[in-house]
């Protein structure tokens, strides 16, 4: 092959082995935001830092709202439109 020839069934292969693995691993990152272990560590997570404001020497009422920012926080780690993304994505593979 010339270094100019654009490697096409080798693309090809590798295309139909990425698409073959991407909703399985879409599957797996899914349930590792939404499993119950998650919204545990979540809420552990959110707690441990709640009471640390307040055992600082914030006050409930601003503690309260920066333990709400920092909620928001991991929450927007997460796309919003993942679960979009991955119905999307299976339903082209169906077609």
């Amino acid at each position: 092959m010339s270094n100019n020839e654009i490697p096409v069934k080798e693309i090809g292969e590798l295309l139909e082995m990425v698409s073959a693995k991407v909703p399985n691993l879409l599957k797996e990152i899914m349930a590792t935001f939404y499993s119950e272990e998650a919204a545990n560590n979540m809420g552990a997570a959110v707690g441990t830092f709640y009471k640390k404001l307040l055992d600082s020497g914030i006050n409930q009422e601003d503690a309260m709202k920066m333990t709400h920012d920092y909620m928001n926080t991991l929450k927007n780690l997460i796309p919003q439109d993942f679960a979009k993304f991955e119905g999307n994505f299976h339903s082209k593979e169906k077609k």
